[in-house]
Parts: structure tokens; C-alpha cells; sequence
């Protein structure tokens, strides 16, 4: 009896020694562990977001954005006929006779409209004799050249169609960097090509000196023959129209850009309408503010956009902006460079109000702007530009010139405000029939060759005298 005393004794010490033994030891572990798991809650912060984006991203819906718009994004062939003169057999011959040869092209468009409006890259369809459109569904339309602006690189060209599907416009502006979208197209003659990226940057400039630039920075997968095609949101809407890609080899490396879809729009209404590209013009001399030149300008930033002057004709001026003002903001946007500014101006036209916020001894002003033109008009006229370059105003021929002189085509001059012509016998009555040999129908034509001949040194107008003798006057630009 006694030695199971002892031994119950023993047992209970030993159970108690182990309970104290597990109570300071192993409890005080989960305590830490506990501790440990809710510093690793609120510590991280970013990783719970990053975690929250990865979710997201993994449940987006890239196929009903794909399913909407792959029927809406067509193939576009461009084809040229081309002149090759042999140096040569021009020298050895004395001849100019070329050899014709056909230059085809391809690219990408996108359905804007049921009735066939299609929008594409201007240099997808630059030169073209021939457009030719192939539907997702592999229906082929011939298209007609509605008109495009070189130096935004959009074009719109027409097919005889109704009932076609077709992709609506986003507003770029409300684009988040970041966002997800998609890129569809034709690369390499592959149709209905899809691919996925994000908007890496906006408002990038390439640095090309002959276009006007604002483009979204993506990291979809862009190839040759996907120019023109569709740039568009997780809803399937449109954000812009993939344009350029960044690559030493011409392929895709990591960098493509689209036209902002507010730019591309605005461009397409203006080619209906008025049948070429309303710029709009603040009328000011500015500089891009930067880490370096700020604080020599005395600017309270670092960036935005610096007015230096105003013109005097101007819409800046008219509105009150000032010498030193620095533009932060238009219509809400963020203005930090030039090509913010740009990507702006782009999508609005004259006569329309944008309100600009600047930044004016050290306050931020919102300044409601009228926007003109080059030449100080809110509304654009093509003789405007006819006017201040050759200084000639200009109409088209009445029905009776037409019938004296036997001709359908040409521009009578009204009055003369430059004296190359007047120097060279020109006076009011006169018609103005060719540039550089190429006819003048219209006042279109003769505002389309200036421009296009506008880096040349001079232009050889053809002009037809009111006695019936022709002259040619070089003109120098």
C-alpha cells in the first residue's frame, strides 16, 4: 500500500512538471507564432495589393472583349503603282521612260460604323491606287479613300456595306496606366490576331519631327500589318489605333503605340465634315519645364508647361493668358510635356472652349479658351491657308469661264497681296490651273499639293491669263 502511494506521488509530480513545462514553453511558442502571423498582416501592405491586382488581372474577361471586336477589325491591301527611271538609261539614252511596277501593302483597319466607315493608319493606305478590305468572315470590298492627316498617321476609308459590326469609341482621357487591353489585328497576314498587354505610358513622343505625336505606351504584342488595327479596353471598346512599334529589327521587342482614341475620333469627324483636319491653336511660345531649367525660369514646378509669349492673334491671348503662365492642366488632364499638350490640341478644334488651369504667382487659375486656328479664325476656311501662303484669295470657276476657256477645272485669283505674282504680270481675273504640273480641280487640291510640297524650295504654278496666254511663276515657300 505504501509503495503505491509512492508511486501515485511520483505520477502526479511527474504530470505536473510536465504541464508546467508545456504551459512555459510550448504556449509561449504560439504566443510568438500569433504575434508573427498578425505582424505579417499589416507590415506588407503592398503585397496585399499586388495580391488583390494578381486576383483581378486572373478573373479579367479577355474573351468577351476578343469576341466583340475580332469581327470588327478587318485586313486592309494597299496597292500603288510605282514609276522606276534608270539614272543610267537616262544618261546613256537620253530617255525618261520609267518602268511601272505594283507595290501592294497591307495592314489593319477597324469598323467604326454599321454602314462601313473603316479607320486605319494613314501610311497603311499613303499612295494607294487601289484599297482593298477583307472582313473577318473573309468577305473583300473595294474601299474608298475618304481622306487622312499625314501627321497624326490616321486615314478613313469607306466600303458599300451595311449592317457590319463595329467597335465604339472610349474616351482615352479616362485611360489608366496600368489597365489592361487588347490589341487586335493583322500581323504578317495572320487575321483575326489577338494579343494582351498593359498601358505602359501616355502621351509618348517618338521624336518624329513630321508627325504631330501623343501616343499610348502598351506592352501588347504589336507586329508589321497589325498598323491601323484596334487598341481596345476589357469591354471591347476602342482606346486607340495601333500605329508604331519601337524595335532595331522590326518586330515587336516590348514597345508598341497606339493614337489615343479622343485624337483618331476627332480626326475621322473632322475628314466628314469639313473633309480635312481641323488644328487647333493656342497661340502661345512655350517651354517644357524640367528638373533643370525651372528654377532658372523662376517657376514654382518642375513640371509643366512654361508660356514665354503670347501671340498677338491668338486664342491665349484673347482668353488672358499671360507671359509666365504655366500650364498644369486642360480640361482636367494632367499637362507635364509637350506631347500632353499636343494629345489636347489634337482632339479639339477650332471654336471649341477647353478650360485651361495654369499656374500664375504661385495660385491655380481655370481660364475658360475659345481655340482658333493658325491664322487666328475660329472657323476654319481651306482658303485661310491658301490665303496665307501664296497670299491669294481665291474661288472656284464660274460656269461661264468654264465655258469661255473650254475648261473644267482651275482657281480664279480674286485679289493678289503677294508681289511674286504681281511682279510676274499676275493680276485679278487670272486662273491658277496647276502646281508642279499636277491639275487643280478645286480649292482641296490646290490646299493638299502646297502642303505636300511645302519642304520643297520653290513650286511652279501654272497660271492662265485672262488675254489667253499661259505663265509659270516659281513660287518660293
Amino acid at each position: 500500500m505504501k509503495n503505491f502511494i509512492n508511486l501515485l506521488l511520483i505520477a502526479l509530480l511527474s504530470a505536473g512538471l510536465t504541464l508546467g513545462v508545456y504551459k512555459y514553453f510550448f504556449e509561449k511558442q504560439i504566443v510568438v507564432q500569433e504575434q508573427t502571423e498578425k505582424d505579417s498582416f499589416y507590415v506588407p501592405t503592398a503585397n496585399n495589393v499586388t495580391n488583390t491586382k494578381l486576383y483581378a488581372a486572373e478573373n479579367t474577361d479577355f474573351t468577351s472583349a476578343a469576341q466583340e471586336t475580332v469581327d470588327a477589325v478587318v485586313h486592309v491591301k494597299n496597292t500603288a503603282i510605282k514609276t522606276y527611271v534608270d539614272p543610267w538609261e537616262q544618261i546613256l539614252y537620253g530617255t525618261n521612260r520609267g518602268r511601272q511596277y505594283t507595290q501592294v501593302g497591307t495592314g489593319s483597319g477597324v469598323i467604326i460604323s454599321p454602314d462601313g466607315y473603316i479607320i486605319t493608319n494613314y501610311h497603311v493606305v499613303a499612295n494607294a491606287t487601289e484599297i482593298q478590305i477583307t472582313l473577318n468572315n473573309k468577305q473583300e470590298y473595294k474601299a474608298k479613300l475618304i481622306g487622312g492627316d499625314e501627321a497624326i498617321d490616321i486615314a478613313l476609308v469607306k466600303i458599300e456595306a451595311d449592317g457590319l459590326p463595329y467597335i465604339t469609341f472610349a474616351d482615352s482621357d479616362q485611360v489608366k496606366l496600368g489597365e489592361w487591353v487588347l490589341a487586335v489585328g493583322n500581323p504578317y497576314n495572320l487575321t483575326s490576331t489577338v494579343t494582351a498587354g498593359i498601358v505602359s505610358a501616355k502621351g509618348r513622343d517618338l521624336g518624329n519631327q513630321n508627325r504631330i505625336e501623343s501616343y499610348i505606351q502598351t506592352d501588347a504584342a504589336v507586329n508589321p500589318g497589325n498598323s491601323g488595327g484596334a487598341l481596345v479596353n476589357t469591354r471591347g471598346e476602342l482606346v486607340g489605333i495601333n500605329s508604331a512599334i519601337t524595335s532595331q529589327t522590326g518586330s515587336y521587342i516590348g514597345y508598341s503605340f497606339a493614337v489615343p482614341s479622343n485624337i483618331a475620333k476627332k480626326v475621322v469627324e473632322d475628314l466628314v465634315e469639313f473633309g480635312d483636319v481641323q488644328r487647333a491653336y493656342l497661340g502661345v511660345k512655350i517651354i517644357e519645364l524640367n528638373g533643370e531649367n525651372y528654377k532658372q525660369l523662376k517657376a514654382d514646378v518642375s513640371e509643366g508647361i512654361y508660356i514665354n509669349s503670347v501671340v498677338d492673334n491668338g486664342a491665349a491671348k484673347a482668353a488672358g493668358l499671360k507671359n509666365g503662365d504655366i500650364i498644369v492642366k486642360i480640361n482636367g488632364v494632367k499637362i507635364s510635356k509637350f506631347s500632353d499638350l499636343n494629345g489636347q490640341l489634337n482632339a479639339h478644334r477650332p471654336g471649341q472652349t477647353v478650360d485651361v488651369t495654369v499656374l500664375r504667382n504661385g495660385n491655380n487659375l481655370d481660364i475658360p479658351v475659345l481655340l482658333k486656328n493658325e491664322f487666328g479664325n475660329e472657323i476654319y476656311n481651306k482658303t485661310d491657308y491658301i490665303d496665307n501662303v501664296l497670299g491669294l484669295d481665291v474661288s472656284p470657276l464660274s460656269t461661264s469661264d468654264q465655258k469661255k476657256w473650254q475648261i473644267n477645272y482651275g482657281l480664279k485669283i480674286n485679289s493678289i497681296k503677294n508681289r511674286t505674282f504681281a511682279d510676274n504680270g499676275i493680276q485679278k481675273g487670272d486662273m491658277i490651273l496647276a502646281v508642279d504640273k499636277m491639275k487643280v480641280n478645286d480649292v482641296d487640291d490646290l490646299e493638299q499639293y502646297l502642303k505636300k510640297s511645302s519642304s520643297k524650295d520653290y513650286v511652279t504654278i501654272q497660271i492662265l491669263k485672262s488675254n489667253g496666254t499661259v505663265e509659270y511663276v516659281p513660287f518660293k515657300f
